[in-house]
């Protein structure tokens, strides 16, 4: 019995423990974009696929899509995975539509020195809410809407996650903002931690309910992974990056143009082709003001129109207009904005280029004919033999047979006036010019 009870004591010691579990890890900073949801669903698959026992959306975001956020937050409330938002690290935010993410994780946690709030809904355009002159009764039809959906909606993560409702409707309404020790004492988050391990040593041992049921964390022990994005979502992330998406667009328009110019380029065909299918698939999937879009393709064509049939600058400037005014209202959210300066400068090369264009049209209107019959109108040559009144000159290196209105001496210098097929008219190169062209 004492051999069998030793050999049992080994048997326990030799077995390694059981793993504590893995917690996963993301990272959402930046604009909340079209790429976000992805990132989040992946992350979220993951974590299922390999028994997380939970994953945390570690946050540091201005706001962004509101389509993006709604795909993410039906997400973490479909999760059987309990999520973690938290805020971090210290001096990050979730302001705008990272507020309703917050709101609608199973746990939520920020870092000292962060914030919380500004959640108000933007109009399209870009343009904010208006406040009520008096009640609501003084706000536009629309924002009224923006506003009330808005504030149904958080209220309805408020009461899912027993959290405080009435701040996040200040939130909402107000554009009201907390720090981290605020949204404690307010019952807008559940804990503040400064870091990850701190914040999954205090969670661990909690209860949540989740779409899957009840689950019970056991985090303090387990093994932090990071989830990147593959290089699908990071490559959809880029594209879909408004200024990246303004310049494919550039690119992709202007390669077409050149390879249309200029047949059997090649190179700027494809490269045009592959960016404009690029910018369309980004515009796809953003907010963009059609409007806007179509005052860019007008502003362009006009430009490409005034390189082809010259208005003086009717069209090229008209052309630059319309471009930079459909830049400007291109996008229809607030924080997905294309870069000023890179409008500015797109406009600046537009209009340079034009001017270039123009002042070459005005050159190639006062240049002298270099080649052909009109090349020899107004220049000066020397007689071979007496003009009285036909003879032969040297015009241009070349013999000719001239004929004169008057009796020329041979060495006179004379001036072509007219071309009359084979024939040069000429004068005394001491004459006024008068110039003739005959067929």
């Amino acid at each position: 019995m004492g051999r069998l009870l030793g050999l049992l004591w080994f048997v326990v010691l030799w077995i390694p423990a059981a793993p504590a579990g893995t917690v996963l890890v993301l990272d959402v900073t930046g604009t909340i974009g079209a790429a976000t949801p992805a990132y989040v669903e992946q992350g979220i698959e993951r974590a299922r696929a390999q028994a997380s026992q939970a994953l945390v959306l570690r946050m540091d975001t201005p706001g962004g899509l509101d389509s993006a956020m709604r795909r993410i937050i039906q997400r973490i409330l479909a999760s059987p995975v309990p999520v973690i938002g938290y805020v971090a690290p210290p001096g990050a935010r979730a302001a705008s539509a990272g507020t309703y993410i917050l709101y609608a994780t199973h746990i939520a946690a920020m870092a000292p020195s962060t914030t919380l709030g500004a959640a108000t809904p933007v109009r399209l355009g870009g343009l904010p809410a208006a406040e009520p002159a008096d009640g609501d009764g003084g706000e536009e039809p629309l924002s009224r809407k923006l506003t009330n959906d808005a504030v149904a909606f958080i209220r309805g993560l408020a009461r899912a996650r027993g959290r405080n409702a009435e701040w996040a409707e200040r939130a909402v309404r107000e554009a009201a903002t907390l720090t981290s020790a605020e949204a404690l004492e307010l019952g807008v988050i559940d804990l503040v931690a400064a870091d990850l391990g701190e914040l999954l040593g205090a969670v661990d041992g909690w209860e949540v309910e989740t779409f899957a049921g009840t689950r019970r964390l056991t985090t303090a022990d387990a093994r932090v992974e990071q989830f990147a994005p593959d290089w699908r979502i990071r490559l959809l992330s880029v594209i879909t990056d408004p200024t990246v998406a303004y310049v494919l667009l550039l690119v992709g328009v202007y390669g077409l143009i050149f390879e249309l110019s200029s047949p059997g380029a090649v190179l700027p065909g494809v490269v045009g082709l592959i960016s404009l299918l690029l910018a369309l698939y980004a515009f796809q999937v953003l907010p963009i003001n059609y409007a806007g879009l179509a005052l860019m393709l007008v502003g362009v064509a006009f430009m490409v129109a005034e390189a082809f049939v010259p208005s003086f600058g009717a069209l090229g400037l008209g052309g630059v207009a319309a471009f930079v005014v459909g830049s400007l209202i291109l996008l229809e959210e607030d924080q997905l904005a294309i870069s000023l300066p890179v409008i500015g400068g797109t406009a600046l090369v537009s209009a340079g280029f034009f001017a270039w264009v123009l002042t070459r049209f005005v050159r190639l209107r006062r240049r002298r004919a270099r080649t052909g019959r009109e090349e020899l109108l107004g220049m000066e040559g020397e007689v071979l033999e007496p003009l009285d009144p036909r003879g032969w000159v040297r015009v241009h290196g070349e013999r000719w047979r001239a004929r004169s209105t008057r009796p020329l001496s041979r060495g006179a210098r004379v001036r072509v006036r007219a071309v009359d097929g084979l024939w040069l008219e000429v004068e005394p190169a001491d004459e006024p010019e008068l110039q003739e062209v005959h067929s």
